[in-house]
C-alpha cells in the first residue's frame, strides 16, 4: 500500500502544478453553479401578468374581478385591466402578459338564467404554464357558480316558494365548495436552485478526473517509468491503484469544497457535514473505479480522452447534472438511478429540502459504492494482464 501512496503523491504534484486543476476542480464548478443558480433564480416561485376584460356589469363579472384581485391569488397573479379583447390578445402575442381573460357581454344575465355562459381565456404557446393556470382560475370560478346554480335549483326543486329566489341566489353566493385541493409538501424545506447545482457542477468537474489517470498512465508508457515500476516488485493492481487514488483524494477534495462553499457564500443548506462527505466520498470511489475501467481497456492516449468525454457526459446527461431528474420524463428517472451521479444528486437533493438526514442516506451511499466495486473489479481483474510486463 505504500508504494500505491508513493504513485499517487507523485501523480497529484504533477497535477497541480498544472493551473487547469485548480480551474476545473474549483473555479469552473462554482461559476457555472452560480450562473446556473442566477439564471434559474425564480424556478421556484410562479408569478405572472393576467390581463382581465369585463364587458359584462353584472355582480358575476364584478364577482370574478374581485376574486382575480383577492388574498387567494395574490402571490400568483399581477392583474390589469385591459379596454378589449383584441387589445389584451395582442398583449399575450407580445408576451406583455402571459395570459387574459375576456368576461362577455350578458354573462352573468345568461348564468342567472340557466342559459350557457363562459369566460373566454387568452393564452400563447411561448406561456403554456400560465395559460394553463389561467385556465384553471377560470374553471375553479365556473366551479363555484354552478354549485351555486345547482344549489338554488335544488331549493326550487324542493317546494322552496319562487318568492325566496332573489334570497336564495344571494346566499347561494355566498357558499364555498367544501372539498378543496391543499398542497403537503413531503421535504421540510424548499429546495434552493443553487443547493441542486452546486454538487450537481461539482460532481461534472470532478468526472473529468477520469481521463487525468489515463493520460498519465499513457505518458509514463511512453516515457518508459510505467515499464520500470512494472519491472520492480509489485503486483499490477498495486500501480493501478496508485494512479487512481491520486483521482480520488482530487475528487474528493474538489467536491467538498464546492459544496462548502456554496453553502457558507451562497446559502445552500446541507443540514450539516456528515451526509455530505458521505456522499462526496462514494462518488469519489466511483470516480475512481471509472478511471481504473479506462486504464486498462484503453490502448491509446487519445481512447483515453475519447473514453474519459463519453463517460463524462453520458453520466452527466443521464444522472441529472444540466436538468433535474425530477423534470425528466419517468423513464429517465429510472435510467438516472443507474448512475452513481444521479444516486449522488438524489442524495444531495435530500439533504437540501430535509427529506432525509444525513443518518438516512444509506441508500444512495451503498448503490454509489456497489458500482464502485463493480466497476473496480473488473479494472483490477483486467490489469492483471494489461499491466504485467
Amino acid at each position: 500500500m505504500r508504494a500505491a501512496v508513493v504513485i499517487a503523491t507523485k501523480d497529484l504534484r504533477q497535477r497541480l502544478r498544472d493551473r487547469s486543476a485548480l480551474t476545473i476542480g474549483l473555479i469552473a464548478p462554482l461559476a457555472v453553479a452560480a450562473l446556473m443558480s442566477f439564471a434559474f433564480r425564480n424556478a421556484d416561485t410562479f408569478h405572472m401578468n393576467v390581463g382581465v376584460v369585463v364587458q359584462d356589469r353584472g355582480e358575476l363579472a364584478s364577482a370574478f374581478r374581485a376574486g382575480l384581485s383577492g388574498p387567494e391569488l395574490r402571490d400568483l397573479v399581477s392583474v390589469h385591466v385591459v379596454a378589449d379583447p383584441r387589445t389584451a390578445a395582442k398583449q399575450v402575442r407580445d408576451r406583455t402578459l402571459d395570459a387574459a381573460f375576456v368576461v362577455p357581454v350578458d354573462f352573468t344575465r345568461r348564468t342567472l338564467a340557466g342559459l350557457p355562459a363562459e369566460i373566454q381565456v387568452l393564452s400563447s404557446t411561448n406561456a403554456r404554464i400560465a395559460g394553463q393556470v389561467a385556465s384553471a382560475i377560470a374553471s375553479s370560478f365556473a366551479a363555484q357558480v354552478n354549485a351555486d346554480r345547482l344549489s338554488v335549483a335544488t331549493a326550487m326543486a324542493a317546494g322552496s316558494p319562487s318568492a325566496r329566489l332573489d334570497a336564495l341566489e344571494s346566499a347561494a353566493t355566498q357558499l364555498r365548495i367544501p372539498e378543496q385541493a391543499v398542497n403537503h409538501p413531503t421535504g421540510a424545506k424548499q429546495l434552493k436552485t443553487i443547493s441542486y447545482y452546486a454538487p450537481a457542477m461539482a460532481i461534472f468537474f470532478a468526472l473529468f478526473s477520469v481521463g487525468f489517470a489515463g493520460r498519465s498512465f499513457f505518458a509514463e508508457r511512453r516515457e518508459g517509468t510505467l515499464d520500470r515500476m512494472a519491472a520492480a516488485p509489485l503486483r499490477p493492481s498495486t500501480i493501478l491503484i496508485g494512479k487512481v487514488l491520486s483521482v480520488f483524494v482530487y475528487s474528493l477534495a474538489s467536491m467538498l469544497t464546492v459544496v462548502g462553499i456554496s453553502g457558507l457564500f451562497f446559502g445552500a443548506d446541507w443540514g450539516g457535514p456528515t451526509g455530505v462527505v458521505a456522499l462526496c466520498v462514494a462518488m469519489s470511489l466511483a470516480i475512481v473505479a471509472l478511471s481504473a475501467l479506462v486504464i486498462v481497456f484503453a490502448r491509446t492516449e487519445q481512447q483515453v480522452q475519447a473514453l474519459g468525454s463519453i463517460i463524462v457526459f453520458t453520466l452527466a446527461v443521464l444522472g441529472g447534472n444540466f436538468i433535474t431528474v425530477s423534470a425528466e420524463p419517468a423513464l429517465m428517472r429510472h435510467v438516472a438511478l443507474l448512475t452513481p451521479n444521479g444516486w449522488a444528486l438524489r442524495g444531495f437533493l435530500d439533504l437540501a429540502t430535509g427529506a432525509r438526514s444525513a443518518g438516512n442516506l444509506v441508500q444512495p451511499v451503498v448503490s454509489m459504492l456497489i458500482f464502485a466495486v463493480i466497476v473496480g473489479g473488473i479494472a483490477i481483474v483486467r490489469s492483471r494482464r494489461v499491466l504485467s510486463p
